[in-house]
Formats: structure tokens, C-alpha cells, sequence
């Protein structure tokens, strides 16, 4: 097993890594912002090492301050979380050319699945079902006019090295999309330095479902099983649960077929995430990316499948077998992501937190980053927690949850949990008869 480990991320994703690392026995360095100093993850630490102010920029993406925050630590490994560095293959690459040992995939697979173009050739190269789109990028608005007469409308104008929901805007017909290409366009050569943008038909009515695969030591790909995301607010997820109501066994085996082979295109290690879109009228599944990381809600599967990705990562980073052999999913996990955000419009309200209770009991796990006394930024993303809980069937699962709802207590900054409250008595979301409309339709009410 790695002996030290360098945690480039911050908050309850460090925090998580952390805790399985002191499990392990391996010593834990925290890398954080003048920000962030006196939050759980930077104390929870065998060492901490500022590297910069609060611009994520400056610290959480600082490529030379991160390695030489590991160089003066002596560690012999680097773990990036999710969002920040994670998914930079360059950054990878250099990791290792430094003699340092990269917790995740291969900076060759992190570029394959970067670009959503390449990404959806390559998948459709390895028969994974991709949906009718674009194989290269599109010039400009007349190309995007032409194509969408081919693709047929609606379409999702989509970044081409866009992620986590960003960069995405739906047009219904030419107008529409004369708006959205240059604003998507824009907002891509902004965000990601890269103008590239595709065409992919838009289903109107469509879940988000995902499949945990993990890449071994010994060059297997392995899945486990899938993920329901579809509770979205403005493309990105809020809440999760495995496994999805809307997948048979059969169509399970077809997911989790479709992406081991993904997996197996780009020679796939450590952990990923294949991410599909169903339409749950046909049971038509099609590819729509490839996380190259650990997700936000890894915590479900872990639950419902009985292991800890984190120490699968390593193992596999450490070229060790896996802890597991056959493996099988029981019960049902519900993942509810806290935000600092208000529970209507979803807009931020970062602040000094005055109050933190968190739930407890059967079958509820809470993955926090903030503590009472401590401040949430507004230089990071605005999760605060995730609220996991676990039952034998759905319905225990939707109880528990509701009851750590109530119990959970936040003062300071705003939270959605009200907004959860809400979710967990909405009759669509209960019946497990949903898709991605269903906040929407919750706020229309």
C-alpha cells in the first residue's frame, strides 16, 4: 500500500479521502488556501501546507505549489478528488514525471474522455450507443443551422471540453440556436480555453443514469452497477440514488456491458464514471460522457455494493488486487447533496457557520467539509455536506432520509435543505417515475 498520500482538493472530498487513508495507516498531507485553514480536513491531516490565497487559481489549481507542497512533504502519492485538478491531464502527466505515483487514470484516458467530440467517436468506435450528433466540431452558426437539420431539433448545443453540467443550452428550433451557439461558444472559449462546441438531439423527457466502473491493477474493467441522477437544478445534480427505480436487471446488464467497453477503449485504471442518458418510454440508453475521477456520489455505491472506492483507488494506483471478488448490490442509498444555496432560486449564501448538527443513526452517513465556527467561501463551489442514507428497500431508504432532513441543522449560510424537505413528500420523485424535469416542475407548482 502508497505509505503517504498528498490530497490536492479541499472540503468534505478531502475530508473523505482522509478518513480512508487513516484507515489504511498512510500518512496524509493537506494541501489548502488561506481560506480554508481552519477547516475539519486541513486539522484532520498529519500535515498541512498553505499553498496560496483564495483564488482557486493561485492555490487549488497552483500545479507548481501542489508539487512542491509534495517535493518539501516527501510523499509518494497525489490524489486529486473531483473539479480542480482532477480531470487535467497535463497535471497527471506531470505528477508522474516527477516520480510521484497519480491516484486515477492515465493522463492518456484523461484527454481521450476531455474532449466530448473524441469522446463520443471513440464510443462509438467500441459500440457504445452514443445519440445522433456531431462527430466534429462545429464552425460556426450556419455549420450548427446545416447540422441541426440532420440531428433534428431540439438540439443541446454542448462545449466540447465542457463538464459538470457547464456549457450546455437547449434550442428548439433556428433561432434558438443562432442565440445559443455564439453564447455557448463564448462561454467555452471563456471557461475551458477551448471554442470547440457540438450538436447532440435533445430528449425532452430523458434520466440521467451513471455506472460506477473501476479499472484494475491487472488491466480488467469491472462495473458497479448504476446510479440515478436525474434530480438536477441548471444541468447539475443535487440528489442521487442506487440503485435507479427505472432500470431492470436487463437493462442493467446492458448498461454495465456498454461500460466496461468504454472502459476497455481507452485501457481505463482506477475509478470512472460512464454517464448516459435513458429514455425510459424505449429503455434506449445513450452515452453521453466519461468522469475520469471519483464522483460527488461515489458514497451510494459504496453502500449498496459494499466497498470503499478510496481504498480501491489506491489499491489500484499501488498495482494491488482488489478487496472484493464477485460482488452483488443489496438495498437502496439516497444521496442528497447540501448546498449553500437558497432552497427556491438555488442562489448561493456562502457565510460563517453559527449552527452544525448532523443526523445520525441507522443507516445515515454524512460526508461534511464545514464545521460549526467555520466560514464558506464564496471562492468554491457551494457544497457543504452530502447526506447519505441506506435502507434494504427504497422505501426504508426514502423514510431515513426524510427523518435526517429534519434533523440536520445549518445557521449561517443558506442551505437547500428545505429544498429536500420538499423532494422527499413530491409524489413524481417518491414513485420513482421521474426525469431530468423534475425540479422544474417542482418550482412550477
Amino acid at each position: 500500500m502508497i505509505e503517504s498520500l498528498l490530497v490536492a482538493n479541499r472540503g468534505e472530498i478531502a475530508r473523505r479521502i482522509i478518513r480512508t487513508a487513516r484507515r489504511l495507516g498512510v500518512r496524509t498531507v493537506a494541501v489548502h488556501s488561506d481560506v480554508d485553514a481552519d477547516l475539519p480536513f486541513v486539522r484532520e491531516a498529519d500535515e498541512a501546507v498553505c499553498v496560496g490565497p483564495a483564488d482557486p487559481a493561485l492555490s487549488y489549481r497552483n500545479v507548481e505549489a501542489i508539487l512542491a507542497a509534495a517535493k518539501s512533504t516527501g510523499v509518494r502519492a497525489v490524489h486529486p478528488g473531483y473539479g480542480f485538478l482532477s480531470e487535467n491531464a497535463d497535471f497527471a502527466r506531470t505528477v508522474e514525471e516527477n516520480g510521484l505515483i497519480w491516484v486515477g487514470p492515465g493522463a492518456e484516458a484523461i484527454s481521450a474522455m476531455g474532449d466530448k467530440i473524441q469522446a463520443r467517436n471513440l464510443m462509438e468506435a467500441a459500440g457504445v450507443p452514443v445519440a445522433p450528433g456531431t462527430r466534429e466540431p462545429v464552425a460556426d452558426t450556419e455549420s450548427a443551422l446545416a447540422a441541426a437539420e440532420t440531428v433534428g431539433y431540439p438540439v443541446m448545443v454542448k462545449a466540447a471540453a465542457g463538464g459538470g453540467g457547464m456549457g450546455m443550452a437547449v434550442a428548439a428550433d433556428p433561432a434558438a440556436l443562432r442565440a445559443e451557439f455564439d453564447r455557448v461558444r463564448a462561454f467555452s472559449e471563456r471557461m475551458f480555453g477551448d471554442g470547440s462546441v457540438l450538436l447532440e438531439r435533445y430528449f425532452p423527457r430523458v434520466r440521467h443514469v451513471e455506472v460506477q466502473i473501476l479499472g484494475l491493477a491487472d488491466g480488467r474493467v469491472v462495473a458497479l452497477g448504476e446510479r440515478e441522477c436525474s434530480v438536477q437544478r441548471r444541468n447539475q445534480k443535487v440528489a442521487e440514488e442506487a440503485p435507479s427505480p427505472a432500470v431492470s436487471p436487463e437493462l442493467r446488464a446492458r448498461l454495465m456491458a456498454a461500460a466496461v467497453r468504454a472502459g476497455e477503449a481507452v485501457g481505463y485504471r482506477n475509478a470512472g464514471t460512464v454517464e448516459c442518458l435513458l429514455d425510459p418510454a424505449t429503455g434506449e440508453f445513450f452515452f453521453l460522457e466519461m468522469n475520469t475521477r471519483l464522483q460527488v456520489e461515489h458514497p451510494i455505491t459504496e453502500l449498496v455494493w459494499g466497498v470503499d472506492l478510496v481504498e480501491e483507488q489506491l489499491r489500484v494506483a499501488a498495482g494491488l488486487p482488489p478487496t472484493f471478488g464477485t460482488l452483488s448490490p443489496r438495498g437502496h442509498a439516497i444521496e442528497l447533496r447540501v448546498n449553500a444555496e437558497d432552497p427556491k432560486r438555488f442562489l448561493p449564501g456562502p457565510g460563517t457557520v453559527t449552527t452544525w448538527v448532523e443526523p445520525s443513526g441507522e443507516g445515515v452517513r454524512v460526508d461534511s467539509g464545514y464545521a460549526a465556527g467555520t466560514t464558506v467561501p464564496r471562492f468554491y463551489d457551494s457544497l457543504m455536506a452530502k447526506l447519505i442514507v441506506y435502507g434494504p428497500d427504497r422505501d426504508t431508504a426514502l423514510a431515513r432520509a426524510r427523518a435526517a432532513v429534519d434533523a440536520f441543522r445549518i445557521a449561517g449560510p443558506k442551505s437547500n435543505l428545505a429544498f429536500f424537505a420538499d423532494l422527499l413528500e413530491d409524489a413524481e420523485f417518491r414513485s420513482g417515475d421521474y426525469d431530468t424535469g423534475i425540479v422544474a416542475r417542482m418550482r412550477g407548482k
